[in-house]
C-alpha cells in the first residue's frame, strides 16, 4: 500500500472509533483517556489511607476530588492525594465540605465512600443517582431498610458497587470457602465466631466543637447529640474513631468485625442472596456474647469466644476448619495442600479487592462483594444487634426481610433528622 493511501485509510478508520483500543495506541502499558477512572472520595479519616494507596496502584485510577466535614483531615488528604497523582499526572485534587457539590461533577466516574456508617446510605444512594459507580466501606448499611434501599438504588441506576468486605479477596478465606462448599469437611453443622461486643448507647459527655469541624453536618441524618472527640478524633490521634461502637452512628463490633466474619460465613454456606431464619439472644441482661442464629436446613452459628479473636471455626461431620487473617488451620492434614478436582465448583476469584472493582466497572458485572452481598451481610449484623437489644428470640424471613415481632420490625429502620431522606431516589 502506498504511504498516502495508508494514511488516508487509517484516518478514515480512526474517525469511526469512539474509544481507541489500548493496544492500538501503544501496547498494554498505554492508558487511553477513555480508560481513566476518575475517583472522588467521601470521608477521609483513618481508613482512607489504605483505600487511597490500594486504588492508586491501579494504572486506571486518578483521584480528582474529596469531601469531608473536617477541614484539617480534608487538607491532609488532598496533600497526600496530590503526591499520589504526581506519579501519573499533574492533576490536582479539589476539596469540598459538602459531598453533594462533589457529586455534581460530571468528570467523576466513581465514588469511594469511607464515611461513618450512619452516612453510608445517603452517600451511596446519592452517588448512584448522580451516575457514579461506588466502593463503599463495610458494613454496607447501618439499618436493614437502608441496605435494601441501597440495593434498589444501585439497581435502578445500573451502577457497580463493591462493598469493602476485603476478606473475600484474601487467600485464607477463599480457600476455606472453597473447601467447605465442596464438602471437604462434610456437612457443616456448627460455626463459632468471635468478633467482640454488640452495639451500645452513647453516654459520652459533650465537648466544645473544634472550629475546623462542621459537627451538625457530621451528625447528618442521625438524631443530634453533642460533639465528643472519641466520635470524631482530631487529626493528631492514632485511635480508630469511636462512633463505630454507638447506636445511631455504628453497630458495635457485631457490625464492625461482624461485617467481615459473618460475611465469610454467608459466603461459605452459599447464602449470599438470603440469610438466617432465627436469632436467639442469651437470657442474661446486658450479655455481650451468647447469641446464636440458624439457617433453614443449615448449621447453627454461635457468637462466642471460642479461643481466637476475630476468627471463625467451621465444624463439619468430617472435619474442622479454623480461619482468620493470620491463620488457616485444619484438623485433617490432608487439606493442607489439597488439589481441587476439576469437578469442584470454585468461588469468584479475586486476589485484589480494588482491581476486582475496577474490572467490574469496565465489564459492567458484579464484583466479589456486590451491593446485595453487602446488604445481606449487614442484615445479619443488624438483626443480631436487634436481638441482643430486645432480648427476645426472633424469627427472620430473609425473603420478605421481616421479623415475627413488631418491635423488631420497627428497628429495621431509624428516624432521619431534618430534611435528610434516603427513600427518595
Amino acid at each position: 500500500m502506498k504511504r498516502g493511501d495508508f494514511l488516508k485509510n487509517t484516518a478514515l478508520a480512526l474517525a469511526g472509533i469512539t474509544i481507541v483500543p489500548r493496544h492500538v495506541l501503544g501496547g498494554n502499558n498505554f492508558l487511553a483517556p477513555s480508560d481513566r477512572i476518575n475517583l472522588g472520595y467521601i470521608g477521609v479519616g483513618k481508613q482512607v489511607g489504605t483505600l487511597m494507596n490500594g486504588l492508586a496502584k491501579l494504572p486506571e485510577t486518578m483521584i480528582i476530588a474529596a469531601s469531608d466535614v473536617d477541614q484539617r483531615k480534608l487538607t491532609r488528604f488532598i496533600s497526600s492525594a496530590n503526591q499520589v497523582n504526581a506519579k501519573k499526572s499533574n492533576k490536582n485534587v479539589e476539596g469540598y465540605a459538602d459531598y453533594r457539590e462533589l457529586l455534581q461533577r460530571k468528570d467523576i466516574d466513581a465514588i469511594v465512600v469511607a464515611s461513618p456508617d450512619h452516612w453510608h446510605a445517603l452517600h451511596v444512594i446519592d452517588a448512584a443517582k448522580a451516575g457514579k459507580d461506588i466502593y463503599c466501606e463495610k458494613p454496607l448499611a447501618l439499618t436493614i431498610d437502608e441496605g435494601r434501599a441501597m440495593c434498589n438504588a444501585v439497581k435502578k441506576y445500573k451502577r457497580v458497587l463493591q462493598t469493602g468486605s476485603m476478606q473475600r479477596s484474601q487467600y485464607n478465606f477463599r480457600q476455606a470457602v472453597d473447601l467447605i462448599r465442596n464438602g471437604y469437611i462434610g456437612e457443616v453443622h456448627t460455626v463459632n465466631v468471635h468478633i467482640g461486643e454488640p452495639v451500645k448507647q452513647c453516654d459520652l459527655p459533650n465537648m466544645a466543637v473544634p472550629d475546623y469541624l462542621d459537627w451538625d453536618m457530621w451528625v447528618g441524618p442521625s438524631l443530634y447529640r453533642g460533639y465528643h472527640s472519641d466520635l470524631s478524633p482530631p487529626i493528631e490521634s492514632t485511635q480508630w474513631a469511636g462512633w463505630r461502637w454507638y447506636r445511631d452512628f455504628g453497630g458495635g463490633n457485631i457490625a464492625d468485625w461482624g461485617a467481615h466474619m459473618f460475611d465469610i460465613i454467608q459466603w461459605a454456606l452459599e447464602k449470599d442472596h438470603t440469610g438466617p431464619n432465627a436469632f436467639v439472644p442469651p437470657d442474661k441482661p446486658g450479655a455481650k456474647f451468647g447469641l446464636y442464629y440458624t439457617y433453614e436446613n443449615g448449621p447453627t452459628i454461635y457468637h462466642k469466644n471460642w479461643g481466637e479473636s476475630n476468627a471463625i471455626q467451621f465444624i463439619g461431620t468430617e472435619g474442622k476448619i479454623e480461619v482468620s487473617r493470620s491463620f488457616l488451620r485444619f484438623d485433617n492434614p490432608k487439606l493442607e495442600n489439597i488439589q481441587f478436582k476439576s469437578s469442584d465448583k470454585r468461588v469468584h476469584f479475586s486476589d485484589n479487592h480494588y482491581a476486582d472493582w475496577v474490572k467490574s466497572m469496565k465489564e459492567r458485572s458484579n464484583p466479589v462483594a456486590s451491593v446485595e452481598v453487602g446488604h445481606r451481610t449487614s442484615t445479619v449484623c443488624n438483626a443480631a444487634n436487634i436481638a441482643y437489644e430486645l432480648q427476645k428470640p426472633l424469627k427472620w424471613d430473609p425473603k420478605k426481610e421481616s421479623f415475627d415481632n413488631g418491635f423488631a420490625n420497627n428497628m429495621r429502620s431509624r428516624p432521619y433528622r431534618g430534611s435528610w431522606d434516603y427513600t427518595k431516589f
